[in-house]
């Protein structure tokens, strides 16, 4: 690999570090502070989110519902951005604040139907995002999860 390849390599993987920095400065203020939307329950291997700084990084939202199951896309995907939704609410900004989500699908199929929700919770200057096809989620019955990163003004 020439140098200039490996200084091309390490300017890719440093600058979203150095861009997290100046958007999020350390400071005395930007401790590590968990998020739990009210009536959630802790879970003892992830937090609903992680607030750094003016920061909020909401864990990834299944789409799913125990006690009235929605096997739709539709249905799914408005629960999972109403998750997320609830988890920014908590740490003071909301989904006009997103930056950056993912979305996962267990099929390609369901991209548009999904977009069509998506955009009712972005209506203007949605966030950027990444959708990916994956060949199954954590839970059975799951077809969505998605995960997304606000700022906080």
């Amino acid at each position: 690999m020439s140098l200039h390849q490996r200084m091309t390599t390490l300017h890719t993987l440093l600058l979203p570090i150095a861009l997290l920095i100046a958007v999020a400065p350390v400071t005395a203020q930007s401790v590590r502070t968990v998020v739990a939307p009210a009536g959630s329950a802790a879970n003892p291997t992830l937090s609903a989110g992680i607030r750094v700084g003016n920061i909020v990084f909401a864990s990834g939202q299944l789409g799913l519902n125990r006690t009235a199951p929605d096997t739709t896309i539709g249905g799914q995907t408005r629960l999972a951005l109403e998750s997320t939704k609830k988890v920014f609410e908590a740490a003071g900004t909301s989904m006009a604040n997103a930056v950056k989500c993912t979305v996962f699908l267990i099929d390609v199929k369901d991209f548009a139907a999904m977009n069509t929700v998506y955009r009712e919770f972005f209506p203007a200057n949605p966030p950027a995002r990444s959708t990916v096809v994956v060949a199954a989620l954590v839970a059975a019955g799951a077809k969505i999860e998605v995960e997304c990163s606000a700022f906080i003004p």
